[in-house]
Parts: structure tokens; C-alpha cells; sequence
């Protein structure tokens, strides 16, 4: 993937204190929360960028967890964060117990991958952790783009709806929350997936176990080419909120 990425940096990627200002719930298993405050020097270059949420915990530090930065506006000091409902945790009880007017401390991006415009296509495979990801790329995809998202979540009450000016086919995969960590449902939606012609590029995010499985599918049966991959563990099953890991 080394090849279609730009790297940014930003020298400015400081912790910062903002507030809630709005909650709402955008589906059965997803929280919106709308926070404000100082934006100052905010940048996220990449949809798939996180952030630090910063939590009281138990010890003498607080705990973090990452988290995408579904959308932002710098002049007016907003910056929005869709929290999946799933395993408990600290960042998941924060967000069901918010309340306007509660703070949350900010911390990053410290940088993003950009991935070079050079593609033909593109196929975005994720669970509900995903979402915020996936529906940033897709609105923030240009005119022509074509996408395809193959996204598992509880029901179908849980099917979001993005504005976007791309070629955008969904594919929603209902299981319930129990088996998140199973491969099967998304596997079986994949076979039926025809990759258009041209170049593409594959995303992938999901439970730890779930997106590598995804990964080495999509690399043998595809022969897709992995410099135009990446996969990522969003959560870990039985490890409520564990930092996303990177898996290609």
C-alpha cells in the first residue's frame, strides 16, 4: 500500500477540551454526539483518521480509546462522533450516559494516510465500528467515484443513509450483535460480490479476528494485489474498547 499513500504529520495535533452539545440517536446501535469548542489547528486529511477520546478510569490516568472524526467544521468548533453500541466499555458507557453540556477531552489526529485518487473503484467492508469511517468516505468522495460497501449490522433498523455525489451501492449484512466476531455473514455476502474493471482499492475494518479473515479472502479469491489493501482491527472480541490494530 506503501505506493498509493501520502503521509501527513501535523506538528499541532494537541489535547483539547470540548463540549457536548448534541446527542442523538442516528440508529438502534449508533450514537451521534456533536461536540464544541476551540478547533484551532484541527486537521484530518484521511476518513479512516482517529482521534484520542480521553476517559476517567480507576487509576491515576485516564483511559483512551481511538475514534473517528465522522465530520468537523475548524471555524465553527465542531467536531462529531458516531459511537457503535456494542461490547461495554469506557468509551461506549461515556457516550450512553452523555449528557449536553458534559466535556470530553480530544487528543490528535497526530497525522493521516492519505490514499493517492488513482482509483477506478473502491469496496469498503466493515461492521458497525466502521461506519463512521466508511460514511465519511463516501460522502466525501468526489462525482464518478464508484463504491461499494459491504456493512454487517444488527438490523435493519441499523442501515444508515449518506449523501454523497460518488456511484454508491450498499450491501447491508444483518446478524445479531452476538456474532459480531463471525466471519461467515460477511463472507457469504462477498460471494456474491463482482468487482468491477480497473483499478481498485480495499478497505476493510471489523472485530480483529473477523478483518483478517476478511483480508485473506479478499487478497486469494480476488488475487487482489495487496499495496491496494488495508485492514484494520477496530475492536477485539472479549476486550471491550481495545485500540484498533493495523493489519495491512
Amino acid at each position: 500500500m506503501s505506493n498509493y499513500v501520502i503521509r501527513q504529520r501535523y506538528e499541532s495535533a494537541r489535547r483539547r477540551t470540548l463540549v457536548v452539545s448534541e446527542i442523538k440517536r442516528l440508529t438502534p446501535h449508533m450514537l451521534r454526539i456533536e461536540l464544541e469548542g476551540d478547533m484551532e489547528d484541527f486537521a484530518s486529511g484521511a476518513p479512516d483518521d482517529h482521534i484520542k477520546l480521553f476517559f476517567e478510569g480507576s487509576g491515576p490516568k485516564p483511559d483512551m480509546r481511538d475514534y473517528t472524526p465522522r465530520a468537523f467544521d475548524v471555524p465553527a468548533g465542531r467536531l462529531t462522533v458516531d459511537f457503535a453500541i456494542h461490547e461495554a466499555g469506557p468509551a461506549t458507557d461515556w457516550a450512553i450516559n452523555a449528557k449536553v453540556g458534559d466535556t470530553l477531552d480530544v487528543g490528535g489526529p497526530r497525522g493521516s494516510a492519505v490514499i493517492n485518487p488513482v482509483f477506478d473503484w473502491w469496496l469498503l467492508i466493515g461492521d458497525e465500528t466502521a461506519l463512521p469511517a466508511i460514511g465519511r468516505r463516501v460522502e466525501e468522495s468526489k462525482a464518478g467515484t464508484k463504491l461499494i460497501v459491504v456493512a454487517a449490522i444488527p438490523s435493519e433498523d441499523d442501515k444508515q443513509s449518506f449523501e454523497t455525489e460518488a456511484d454508491l451501492t450498499c450491501h447491508w449484512v444483518t446478524r445479531p450483535l452476538e456474532k459480531a466476531a463471525e466471519v461467515a455473514p460477511m463472507l457469504d455476502a462477498l460471494k456474491d460480490i463482482k468487482l468491477p474493471q480497473g483499478k481498485g482499492f480495499i478497505w476493510i475494518a471489523a472485530e480483529a479476528s473477523v478483518a483478517k479473515a476478511l483480508r485473506d479472502y479478499v487478497l486469494t479469491t480476488y488475487n487482489h494485489p495487496l499495496e491496494c489493501l488495508k485492514a484494520s482491527g477496530y475492536w477485539t472480541k472479549g476486550l471491550a474498547d481495545k485500540p484498533q490494530k493495523s493489519l495491512a
